[in-house]
């Protein structure tokens, strides 16, 4: 969008928050780059230049408005419904491989040389992936230095900056300002005071920002409803689970707020909290379009109605791809609650425990390493379910089955489609809520077709699937539209 010169005008002239996070506002003359929506007066056109990201403007040379922060804006949904090398690469780096594995770790991972990763990053968000890594490690060192007390020396490695000198060269040069001076700019409390911070030591209360509108009851109630005891719970109006993470574990806890979503987080490794945000956002669809989602379902007379009634849904989604198609197992053809009295006692057996003081949860949910190792004669299901659990752990244990952020979706649909017992529903359902693909559809779905004859739909397959075809690319949220017309735990807030 950033080439558009016009349209990125309009919406900076007009405040646009929407834009926010599609593209960034650089002005020529203060040298300082702002997201569409600041609430400064807006610069002379003549003094305005459009890039497509943060580290594009950070590589050109400009500083981080203080007032805007639009380093904190909600992130591209580009990189969520799109399954090219460039939005798997930003996928991959917002889940902090760059700084793990470097630049060569990232191309093994997506298959491509270095050469080529960097040329199509560099032409399409104009900064290569060590740019783009430098500028998540900024924000995230802003982060702790502004919600939490901690010494600026473990701030700078668990931002995952190499050295402290490092850290304070990339702060001042993003922000104009050193860390301690971007601390000494809060209130005299404290940086954790001043962000609302609960004095829990270890704790992290965060804000996440979304697009809005945001309709959380059938994203929070999905979750809540089809929670596994022990790896996640519904606890005082938040959803809270286990998170297994690069260097240890985590505890989040997230609460729909009108302008937010509050998260609440514990980690055993500070290293990890880039990445537990990023799980967090995937999970809540949070950098999801909603408008040019809900436009394109409007167009549809028939699903109208059910948009203008609860805009912006969202897809809920996973923090672990592994665990959703194993619980998508575990789910086939039994009810909500067996799958999750299945999925509970696998965790019990074969989970590794965890220390929750503020809450119920035990336990990280088993690795497929452990649920290959298991007997099967354990598991109690039908033969034919038990072949198709025990096959697919088996694939991912081994590495022949890839289901990660990087994961190209058509492969992984098709080699999930070889595999015993895996039909286009299951296969749909973890392409919509694992990988994240915005187009996956379920037109064999009960729950869809039984809302589709009700609203006068076509409700045979193939028809609704011909219907459907004005929905693209977004019908994994006509799904969510769809399921909602039901009275289903699964569309509400829980109490």
């Amino acid at each position: 969008m950033h080439t558009e010169t016009e349209r990125c005008l309009r919406a900076v002239q007009s405040k646009d928050a929407r834009f926010d996070g599609w593209f960034f506002t650089a002005v020529t003359t203060t040298r300082i780059y702002c997201r569409p929506s600041c609430p400064v007066v807006p610069p002379k056109p003549q003094n305005m230049t459009f890039f497509p990201s943060a580290a594009a403007c950070q590589q050109a040379g400009f500083r981080a408005c203080k007032r805007c922060r639009p380093d904190t804006s909600p992130g591209s949904p580009e990189w969520n419904h799109r399954a090219d090398l460039v939005a798997r690469a930003m996928r991959l780096i917002g889940d902090g491989i760059v700084d793990r594995e470097g630049v060569p770790g990232l191309a093994t991972r997506l298959g491509y040389s270095t050469r080529q990763i960097e040329r199509q990053l560099l032409a399409e968000l104009g900064a290569g992936p060590l740019s783009l890594a430098r500028a998540q490690r900024a924000q995230t060192a802003r982060l702790l230095i502004e919600t939490t007390p901690l010494p600026m020396a473990e701030i700078a490695f668990a931002a995952g900056f190499s050295s402290i000198r490092t850290f304070n060269d990339t702060v001042r040069e993003v922000f104009a300002l050193s860390p301690t001076e971007l601390r000494a700019r809060l209130p005299r409390k404290g940086a954790a005071a001043a962000a609302g911070v609960a004095h829990t030591p270890g704790v992290l209360n965060l804000r996440l920002p979304f697009r809005a509108p945001l309709h959380p009851d059938n994203l929070f109630g999905h979750l809540a409803a089809t929670a596994v005891p022990g790896v996640e719970e519904w606890r005082d109006g938040a959803y809270r689970r286990t998170l297994r993470l690069p260097y240890g574990h985590g505890i989040v806890g997230l609460t729909p707020t009108p302008d937010h979503i509050a998260c609440r987080l514990s980690l055993s490794d500070l290293r990890d909290l880039p990445v537990a945000i990023s799980r967090c956002r995937r999970l809540l669809d949070l950098d999801a379009d909603p408008v040019a989602v809900d436009d394109q379902l409007r167009g549809d007379p028939l699903l109208a109605p059910l948009v203008d009634k609860a805009p912006g849904r969202r897809v809920p989604r996973t923090v672990d791809e592994a665990e959703f198609a194993v619980r998508a197992v575990l789910g086939q053809q039994v009810s909500t609650a067996a799958a999750r009295t299945h999925a509970a006692r696998l965790v019990v057996a074969h989970g590794d425990p965890v220390d929750d003081p503020e809450g119920g949860l035990t336990h990280l949910f088993p690795t497929p390493a452990a649920l290959a190792a298991l007997d099967p004669a354990s598991l109690a299901m039908p033969r034919t379910r038990r072949t198709t659990f025990t096959t697919l752990v088996a694939e991912l244990a081994e590495g022949r089955l890839h289901l990660g952020v990087e994961s190209d979706w058509a492969e992984a649909r098709a080699r999930l489609l070889e595999l015993p017992g895996f039909g286009p529903w299951t296969v749909d359902v973890i392409a919509m809520r694992a990988f994240g693909d915005p187009d996956a559809f379920l037109p064999t779905d009960l729950g869809i077709r039984y809302a589709a004859k009700e609203l006068g739909l076509p409700s045979t397959p193939a028809a609704l699937t011909a219907r459907a075809a004005a929905w693209r690319p977004w019908r994994a949220y006509a799904v969510q539209y769809l399921w909602a017309t039901a009275s289903h735990p699964i569309n509400f807030l829980p109490a």
